[in-house]
């Protein structure tokens, strides 16, 4: 996306203008102008403009979209933006303890306060504020991250492990896997092999990875694995002098019969979070799948769509499996995967009505347990916890081992009976 902001004394005039990754050109300019002391919401109707142009079947209003944006005073603003461009780290705290003295729980300004205090190792003060950040919040997975960081720098390795799980679970990133690793060799060493794996699945040129999942090896006594993970990390990384030193000292311990006598490497953590470059990748891959697809009848192309919008789901992308989802319904009306995930992305974002409406569509449709549960999720919002639980037992007949449906039993199960308790006498 290419932006550009202007100024004239009177008038703030900031612009848009996308690149569309599916058809490879520039997409009309989008603009908003007003006077400076309404800057955040002019921000904000611009990035409605945006979300329109990617889905024009948004469903929140632009009035809406404006008016739900968390409230940020301009003053505020104006301190995090100097503390972005500040030049020395003092000032950028100093700035960043302003902008929240204004705003207690502006976000941004949270994970630059957090990532400063990472920077500076002061990694306690980095943890408690970064944990401020509420988790569904749309910078909770980058909040997380840096968490995860500062929880394994100060020794904390259970917070950490938590912290960098939470962000796996939504967002596959090898350097998540990788980092997860590096904190479960503190605390379960058959999970720091299988998470290091998971790290060269999803990125096999790395020989940091390879490296680190070489050095488990050697711990737990596998001579032959972790030589052949070093020779994989040399043929990425010739000049690796640790892995040419682990390596020659494997070969010298196995022809002296003494395991174990040199001093092994720390593993090596990775403190790059790029997110951007995963969203950009996932788009490619989109745009060729739709190439491949091209040919084929419009069932197919929505099963795709739809099928590409629950992974999205489940790694916790809602705008963009909302998006896969309307996309696939476009295509075909009758897809009851379509309807049902789309359900599950309206109850996420508290559109309950039209969560509701989704849900019964897809089991009209076809009678199975995702739409059921959300009707349950529904219900529980509206207060009505016996249909909320008439809905899970038909989700349980239909599939009696859907950890989904038992977990939300137990909690409807909670709710009924805390609504039985009698009143207190008085």
């Amino acid at each position: 996306m290419l932006g550009l902001y202007r100024f004239d004394g009177r008038t703030f005039t900031t612009t848009a203008q996308l690149l569309d990754m599916r058809r490879q050109h520039l997409m009309p300019e989008m603009s908003e102008s007003g006077p400076l002391i309404q800057l955040i919401d002019i921000q904000t109707a611009l990035a409605w403009d945006v979300l329109h142009a990617l889905r024009s079947d948004l469903s929140i209003s632009r009035q809406a979209f404006i008016a739900a944006a968390p409230p940020i005073r301009l003053a505020a603003f104006e301190n995090y933006i100097q503390g972005i461009t500040a030049a020395n780290a003092d000032d950028q705290m100093q700035h960043f303890r302003e902008a929240l003295r204004l705003n207690p729980a502006y976000s941004a300004a949270l994970l630059q306060m957090g990532k400063a205090y990472y920077r500076a190792r002061q990694y306690e003060q980095a943890v408690s504020t970064l944990a401020r950040i509420p988790p569904d919040d749309a910078l909770g997975r980058e909040a997380n991250f840096y968490l995860g960081l500062a929880a394994y720098y100060h020794g904390d390795f259970q917070r950490a492990d938590a912290a960098f799980r939470f962000v796996a679970a939504r967002l596959p990133l090898a350097e998540v896997y990788n980092n997860l690793g590096a904190v479960n060799s503190h605390i379960d060493r058959k999970m720091a092999v299988q998470y290091f794996q998971k790290a060269i699945e999803a990125d096999p040129n790395d020989p940091d990875y390879h490296f680190n999942l070489a050095i488990e090896f050697y711990r737990a006594g596998d001579m032959a694995g972790a030589s052949r993970q070093l020779h994989e990390t040399l043929s990425l990384k010739a000049a690796d002098s640790e892995a040419k030193l682990l390596l020659t000292g494997i070969t010298s311990e196995a022809a002296s019969s003494n395991r174990g006598a040199q001093k092994t490497p720390a593993e090596r953590i990775r403190a790059n979070y790029d997110e951007s470059s995963f969203r950009q990748l996932a788009l490619k891959i989109d745009a060729a799948a739709e190439s491949r697809l091209a040919k084929t009848d419009s069932g197919t192309q929505a099963k795709f769509h739809s099928d590409r919008g629950h992974q999205l789901l489940v790694q916790g992308f809602l705008t963009e499996a909302e998006t896969e989802f309307r996309t696939a319904l476009a295509l075909s009306s009758s897809n009851a995967e379509a309807h049902s995930g789309l359900a599950s992305v309206l109850e996420a974002e508290n559109e309950l009505t039209a969560a509701r409406s989704e849900a019964e569509q897809a089991l009209r449709l076809r009678q199975f347990s995702e739409p059921l549960l959300v009707l349950a999720k529904v219900d529980l919002r509206d207060n009505r916890a016996e249909a909320a639980a008439e809905n899970i037992e038909k989700a349980l007949h239909l599939e009696p081992s859907n950890a989904a449906a038992l977990a939300l039993k137990r909690a409807v199960a909670a709710k009924l009976a805390q609504e039985a308790q009698p009143l207190p006498n008085r």
